[in-house]
C-alpha cells in the first residue's frame, strides 16, 4: 500500500482526489495514513473488539486528520436489523464525538446485505438499510452514510443487466433517505427512468418486499436478461438514425462520446453561429441531465460522464468561436472566473466563459482549485468588473 500511495502522490490529477485507505489490518491502515497528504478516509473501524480498541483507533485517525468509515458491527456481530443498525451507529457516534471527533468526518456503513435470496430473514434487508439511514441521520447530526451497493444483488451475480437495475433502483430510494456515498461500479448504473418498466417494478418489489412472490418473479424475469450485452443499446446504435438534436441529447444523457464531435459539427453546419449549438442542443441536453440528477434518477458518476461529453463538444466548437471574434472590438466588461479551492469541477465554468466571451466579454480564467485570495488579487490586478 505504501508504494502505491507514494506513486499516486506524484500524479497531480490523482493526488487531488481524496484517498480511502482500506484494510482489515490496522497496521496497514496506519502505514497508509503516513503516506497520504490532504484529508484521507479510513475504511474502516468498528466496535467488534470492544469500545477500548474502537476509541484507540479513532484517536489515531483523528490525529492523522482523516475521516473514518464506521461499520455497524459490535461485540455481538454485524447489525442485520433496523434496530441494531441504529443502536450501534448511535452508540459509536456518541463515543466518537465524546473524544472530539468532528461529526462531519464520521461515515457510517449500516451494512447492505443481499436480497432476493429465497431466505425469509433476508426479505427486509434493503428496507432496513434505507430506514436505518433515515433514522441515523436524525439521531447523529452531520454524519454521513455509505454502503457496499453491489452486496445487494449478490444473488444475481453473472446477470449484469439485472444487477445494474437493482443498484439503480436501490440508490434512487436510499439517496432520498439520506445516503451520501456508496461503493458501486459507477460505469454500471442505469438512469432510473430508462430501466425497462417491468424490470424496474420487479426490483421495487424485492427492495420494498411488496409481495410474497417478489423473489420468484424477479428470478423468472431475470432469465430474459441473462447473457444480454450490457452495452446492447450502444452497439445496436439505433439512435444514430435520430435527428441531430436528439442524438446530442442522447449522447449527453448516456455519457457516450464516440460520435459527439461528428454530431456537433453537423449541428454547427445547421446554425448560423457556433455559439448557437452550445446555447441550443447542447444546453438542452445538459438540462435533461440536470433534471434527472435533481430528481435522483441519475447519479453523480453518470453526470461526470455527461460533463466529459459536453466538454468534448465545446472543445470542437472553440476554434470556430474564436474565428468569429473581431480584432479590436471593444469589450463589454472584464470577468475573472475560477472554481474555488476544494472544487475541481470546471465544466460549468468553462461553458459560461465561452458564452460570455462570445457575447463580447473579456474572460480571465484562473482554472480550478483557486484560493479565494488569489481570485480577489487577480480581480484587483486586472481591474475586473465581475468575478464568476
Amino acid at each position: 500500500m505504501t508504494t502505491f500511495l507514494k506513486l499516486i502522490a506524484a500524479e497531480p490529477d490523482i493526488a487531488r482526489v481524496p484517498v480511502m485507505v482500506d484494510s482489515s489490518k490496522w497496521s496497514v491502515i496506519e502505514a497508509g495514513l503516513k503516506c497520504v497528504s490532504g484529508k484521507p478516509i479510513v475504511n474502516s473501524i468498528s466496535m467488534k473488539e470492544g469500545e477500548e480498541a474502537f476509541i484507540h483507533h479513532a484517536r489515531k485517525v483523528l490525529a492523522y486528520g482523516a475521516a473514518v468509515v464506521v461499520m455497524a458491527f459490535d461485540e455481538v456481530g454485524q447489525a442485520d436489523t433496523l434496530e441494531r443498525k441504529v443502536e450501534i451507529c448511535e452508540r459509536a457516534y456518541h463515543l466518537l464525538t465524546g473524544i472530539g471527533f468532528p461529526p462531519e468526518d464520521i461515515i457510517f456503513d449500516p451494512n447492505i446485505f443481499a436480497i432476493a435470496t429465497g431466505i425469509e430473514e433476508h426479505r427486509r434487508y434493503a428496507i432496513d438499510f434505507i430506514e436505518a439511514t433515515r433514522e441515523i441521520k436524525k439521531r447523529c447530526p452531520h454524519c454521513h452514510i455509505s454502503g457496499g451497493v453491489s452486496n445487494l444483488s449478490f444473488s444475481f451475480r453473472g446477470n449484469e443487466p439485472v444487477r445494474r437495475a437493482m443498484h439503480s433502483v436501490f440508490l434512487y430510494h436510499a439517496i432520498q433517505a439520506g445516503m451520501d456515498m456508496g461503493i458501486v461500479n459507477a460505469g454500471q448504473l442505469d438512469v432510473y427512468d430508462a430501466i425497462d418498466p417491468e424490470l424496474r417494478e420487479a426490483c421495487e418489489d424485492v427492495i420494498w418486499d411488496r409481495r410474497d412472490d417478489a423473489t420468484d418473479r424477479l428470478i423468472t424475469l431475470a432469465e430474459r436478461y441473462r447473457g444480454t450485452d450490457a452495452v446492447a443499446e450502444k452497439q445496436a446504435e439505433e439512435w444514430r438514425s435520430w435527428d441531430v438534436r436528439k442524438r446530442l441529447e442522447h449522447a449527453l444523457v448516456k455519457g457516450i462520446d464516440l460520435y459527439v464531435v461528428d454530431d456537433t459539427e453537423e449541428a454547427r453546419l445547421q446554425h448560423k453561429r457556433p455559439i448557437e449549438v452550445i446555447e441550443g442542443p447542447l444546453m438542452d441536453g445538459m438540462n435533461v441531465v440536470g433534471d434527472l440528477f435533481g430528481s435522483g434518477k441519475m447519479f453523480l458518476p453518470q453526470v461526470v460522464k455527461s460533463a466529459r461529453v459536453m466538454k468534448k463538444a465545446v472543445a470542437h466548437l472553440l476554434p470556430y468561436i474564436e474565428a468569429e471574434k473581431v480584432a479590436g472590438e471593444r469589450s463589454k466588461g472584464r470577468i475573472v472566473m475560477a472554481t474555488v479551492k476544494g472544487d475541481v469541477h470546471d465544466i460549468g465554468k468553462n461553458i459560461v466563459g465561452v458564452v460570455l466571451a462570445c457575447n463580447g466579454y473579456e474572460i480571465i480564467d484562473l482554472g480550478v482549485m483557486v484560493p479565494w485570495s488569489d481570485i480577489l488579487k487577480s480581480a484587483n490586478d486586472n481591474d475586473a468588473d465581475m468575478i464568476g
